[in-house]
């Protein structure tokens, strides 16, 4: 049976892979400055120089050598020292082509652009991928990434692999360590368009700014979804990586955003790639047939708005559609601000977009702005721009023609019959106003199977992603649904008042609600917003958002019917929390955002906004660190807005069909480790979600991805567990330790668990497939906390608060003495669940020093004496002052290891060696920590050894590195091997100043005179050259440090 395979190993699988899907495979040390055939000069250099010179000269046949040279001069010169910043100078060099001044025949300079790739095929390219790439930043620090693919010497892509089955090399770990390189080799990343991790069973890629969250997986490889047993890594480097593909994510899925002053870049994942591509194919087509390119369903919170954005900017460049106008549909203003404000007009001409996109302020502008080119243009307007006045409908007006061109591609958003109200004639006016243009519809939710009109409009699905696979892929997260209507009174009678017919008119503006149900309205509204009602609304609702916030930190939205309801609702919670509320848009916890005008009640006055005040509300809405946590609406934000730290919605509103899954989606956003989003229903909408749902895909009706009780799975799954991490913690009374109550009692308790479980492992007897009752504790209690974050606010999860809170406080001890990083697994623990309420539960312990409750006042190893030996015989927390040891010297090793390799290595040694016979059981406990204690004696005397030998710290460690030979000792003498070692020093020190450590002529240099060095002395010759390269080892930790 073969055993796990070593990182070399699952490297070389992955350039195997990207040899056959069409990279050339180059070994980085065998081009390096220091090879025989170096392509870099210096370390410091990260594009591949002559690579890129040949290829510009091959592209672009017209320049002579000095152009070329030109050319190449501009794109490795930085202009900034921003990543970000140089990241777009150098896409736009990629996508635009390099300004260079040429000489024409006569003699006259002129500009042209230069191109650096081949964009429109793959296969002219220069591709090679090359691994253990070593980059050295200005600052001298040397990081080496595992694989870079480059493209004409310019460096595209970045792929970090860790070690498959390894728990100690995580998927998280990887990503933690593409960060690293963006800190400490900058240059790099000027270039680099994606970044791609892998452990060999999971593999992700993202921009290499993007969050955990952001980086996904890779699913298909032409298109179709790939066999769930194919390894993941295999599936994105034939899919994604493949030349032609890769390309096409660079030059045409990219945005480039300008986010609060700063740059942020992001690129497509599969489901966006392939639908928008999918996409353009059939929009080429309809303009040669009927006009109907069909529909886009891609399920709400996975990207849709993007997808337009791509689709738009594709569209526009593709040569059969003879550079089409775009006309950007919506059927609200504010939806049309929205996508226009925070998508479209946000991205950087270029990414993707070819120019600004303008909106339409009225149906004389559209057709103004259509009638005045001839090509181009990217307009957004809205539904209602396509209807007609009553007086026209009157005097039998026919909708005017706006424009006969054929290349006009027509976008709708959100593309329904309860949206845009076909049957009323918006479907014909468009086909009057643009007879001749092609039109194709995105939505967030399925097509009702009713719904003909639709369907008649944009035709069938192009392409469809449904809940069950953003779930799976992690694009969006799971949204769970809590009844509390039993909390808040509202007659029966009234409820059956609210039928279909007024959920739907409730979908639309207040004003349109109001004309349409007239005095039904009047009646429901007053009952659901009577003083009475509110002030109960508003008591429940602020018990059970406080008891969420304690358990997940993130934001809410409450969904009213009314703006007056928004008000009143307001002033409620204001009433009982005047904390969160503040009349200044800039502070507070709570805000109504609605609609309005200086006509409306004074009541509604102070809640009214500006567009720029509303911009400004929303920025503070989407900032996860902003304090303003509720957010009272309307209509306004229920639809395309993003907050993704957003995880409850209270709906207080009648809904149904689209506008009900549309608004619910607004908390299934990823964010960080945010399990699940929650609606809470005070209104009874349980048949509207059973309803709705019933339109999706059959799959997403089984797995109730959006919708399902929490009463059904959540709640019983984490009383389940509950029970599960009760009994691992069957033999230890944790419970009655805690009935004490007090800081000292939760501190014994909790150092007395961590003994009961770090007693019960042991190394060689835990496996994943047979894991000992720490690990089952750490996995079960990571599962627990995730279940009572999604459950809080319900009586159950109130009940295990305090459970909650120790087991969280435990895992959390456990995690800081193994000196992990808790979050380089993401399942190992939620970053931001329960914070609060491990908080208030340790409220009086103060910080937890757990050196002191295993029996240290400090940590300090020359505390490590005979008397802690003695302690330790009769303690009963054994296995925690061992860990503590374990931990404390683990650390001095690592000091020591930044200036001394060789003493670290001993030291490194003795300890593992020590540890490994008390797991085998030839030490006992008493004979493991005698020996530890020794160890740290050797190593709090070494801190005193360079002055004993009279030499000084650095001298020590070369004396170290010279001494490992035994015959050189004999052959030389002590003496001898410290003048080597002084006369090592005053090199080090002198070269250092020249930049040995990236220059290659510099190291060479200094390898050539330590060589003479060691020769003048009498080093024995046969042991010169291990000796030359462990000096130059520890020069370079000299230097480093």
């Amino acid at each position: 049976m073969s055993g796990i395979p070593t990182e070399a190993a699952f490297e070389e699988l992955v350039l195997e892979e990207l040899r056959s899907s069409g990279w050339a495979v180059q070994h980085g040390p065998e081009i390096d400055p220091e090879s025989e055939h170096p392509e870099r000069s210096d370390y410091r250099e990260v594009v591949l120089a002559p690579r890129l010179r040949a290829a510009v000269a091959r592209l672009n046949p017209q320049l002579d050598a000095d152009a070329v040279d030109d050319v190449v001069k501009t794109v490795v010169r930085p202009e900034s020292q921003v990543v970000m910043s140089e990241n777009w100078r150098v896409y736009q060099l990629f996508t635009q082509g390099v300004p260079v001044e040429t000489r024409d025949a006569d003699g006259s300079p002129r500009t042209v652009r230069a191109r650096l790739i081949d964009w429109a095929d793959a296969a002219a390219n220069d591709l090679v991928a090359v691994n253990q790439f070593s980059v050295v930043s200005a600052s001298g620090a040397k990081r080496r990434p595992d694989v870079v693919l480059f493209v004409n010497g310019l460096p595209l892509v970045l792929i970090e692999l860790k070690r498959a089955g390894n728990q100690g090399s995580s998927l998280k770990g990887a990503f933690n360590q593409v960060k690293t390189y963006v800190n400490d080799i900058p240059d790099l990343f000027a270039f680099v368009q994606f970044a791609v991790i892998s452990d060999g069973v999971q593999a992700r890629a993202g921009a290499f700014t993007a969050a955990w969250e952001h980086y996904a997986p890779w699913k298909t490889i032409e298109g179709e979804l790939a066999p769930a047993f194919r390894p993941e890594y295999q599936v994105l480097v034939q899919g994604m990586l493949e030349p032609a593909r890769l390309l096409d994510l660079v030059s045409t899925f990219t945005v480039f955003l300008a986010d609060a002053g700063s740059l942020v870049r992001f690129g497509a994942k599969y489901h966006q790639f392939w639908a928008v591509n999918k996409a353009v194919f059939a929009t080429v087509e309809a303009v040669e047939g009927d006009g109907r390119a069909g529909v886009v369903w891609h399920t709400q919170g996975s990207g849709k708005s993007y997808e337009m954005l791509w689709y738009a900017g594709k569209v526009m460049r593709h040569p059969a559609m003879e550079n089409p106008t775009v006309v950007v549909l919506t059927d609200r203003n504010d939806l049309d601000d929205q996508l226009f404000d925070d998508t479209f007009a946000a991205a950087l001409p270029g990414a993707p977009l070819p120019e600004k996109p303008v909106q339409a302020g009225s149906r004389a502008e559209l057709k103004t702005l259509l009638g005045g080119r001839a090509s181009g243009g990217i307009i957004f307007s809205t539904i209602q721009k396509f209807g007609i006045s009553r007086e026209e409908r009157e005097a039998g007006t026919a909708f005017p023609l706006l424009s006969d061109r054929s290349n006009i591609v027509v976008i709708v958003d959100e593309a329904h019959r309860s949206n845009y109200d076909f049957i009323d004639g918006f479907a014909r006016h468009l086909r009057d106003g643009l007879p001749n243009a092609t039109f194709i519809g995105f939505t967030g939710t399925p097509i009702e199977s009713s719904d003909k009109s639709t369907k008649n409009v944009f035709g069938d699905y192009i392409d469809t992603y449904d809940l069950t696979q953003a779930v799976e892929d992690g694009a969006t997260v799971k949204v769970f649904y809590e009844p509390r209507l039993a909390r808040v009174e509202l007659p029966t009678e009234t409820m059956g008042e609210i039928d279909s017919a007024f959920r739907d008119a409730t979908s639309m503006s207040e004003e349109d609600a109001r004309e349409r149900l007239k005095t039904k309205w009047a009646k429901v509204e007053a009952i659901v917003g009577s003083d009475k009602r509110i002030a109960e609304l508003a008591a429940d609702l602020v018990q059970h958002w406080e008891q969420r916030r304690e358990a997940q930190v993130g934001k809410a939205m409450i969904v009213t019917m009314s703006r007056r309801i928004a008000a009143s609702l307001y002033d409620a919670i204001a009433k009982l929390r005047p904390d969160w509320a503040t009349d200044d848009d800039a502070t507070g916890r709570i805000k109504v955002v609605i609609t309005g005008s200086a006509a409306d009640e004074q009541t509604l006055q102070p809640h009214i906004r500006s567009k720029e005040a509303l911009r400004a509300l929303k920025a503070r809405a989407k900032d996860p660190d902003d304090e303003l946590e509720l957010v009272i609406v309307r209509d306004m934000w229920l639809t395309g807005f993003d907050s993704p730290s957003m995880h409850t919605m209270y709906v207080d509103k009648p809904m149904r069909g689209a506008n009900l899954m549309q608004a619910i989606a607004r908390v299934n956003r990823t964010f960080r480790d945010k399990p699940a989003g929650l609606v809470v229903d005070y209104l009874g909408i349980a048949e509207d979600l059973k309803s709705a749902l019933s339109e999706y895909t059959q799959r997403d009706q089984e797995n109730q991805d959006l919708g399902q009780d929490v009463r059904a799975e959540a709640v019983p799954g984490m009383l389940a567990t509950h029970h599960v991490v009760e009994t691992i913690l069957h033999d230890y009374k944790w419970r009655e330790g805690l009935v004490a109550g007090g800081p000292k009692a939760f501190i014994d308790t909790l150092t007395g668990t961590i003994e009961f479980l770090l007693k019960a492992h042991v190394d060689g007897d835990c496996t994943s497939e047979a894991p000992c009752v720490k690990h089952r504790f750490l996995t079960q209690s990571s599962k627990f906390v995730r279940l009572y974050t999604i459950c809080a606010g319900t009586p159950e999860a109130e009940r295990l608060k305090g459970d909650a809170a120790f087991f969280e406080a435990v895992r959390g001890q456990i995690s800081k003495m193994e000196g992990g990083d808790r979050r380089d697994n993401p399942d190992a623990e939620l970053d931001t669940a329960i914070r609060q309420i491990v908080s208030d539960a340790m409220t009086g312990v103060g910080v937890i020093d757990i050196y002191a409750e295993a029996g240290l006042s400090k940590p300090d190893l020359s505390l490590i004496d005979d008397e802690f030996i003695e302690r330790f015989k009769t303690s009963d927390r054994k296995n925690l002052q061992l860990e503590m040891l374990r931990r404390l010297l683990s650390e001095e090793i690592t000091r020591i290891r930044k200036r001394n390799i060789v003493a670290s290595k001993q030291f490194s040694e003795m300890l593992s060696e020590s540890l490994l016979r008390y797991q085998n059981r030839t030490l006992d406990s008493a004979q493991v920590i005698a020996a530890l204690a020794d160890l740290a004696r050797q190593m709090t005397a070494e801190a005193n050894r360079a002055e004993s030998l009279g030499l000084t710290s650095d001298e020590l460690a070369f004396y170290d590195a010279i001494r490992t030979n035994d015959s050189a000792v004999i052959q030389l003498g002590d003496d001898t091997l410290k003048a080597i070692a002084h006369d090592l020093v005053e090199i080090v020190r002198r070269d250092a100043k020249t930049d040995w450590a990236v220059k290659e002529q510099v190291r060479a240099k200094l390898r050539a005179t330590i060589k003479r060095l060691l020769r003048k002395y009498g080093y024995p010759p046969d042991q010169a050259e291990g000796a030359t390269v462990l000096v130059l080892k520890q020069a370079e930790v000299i230097a480093a440090g």
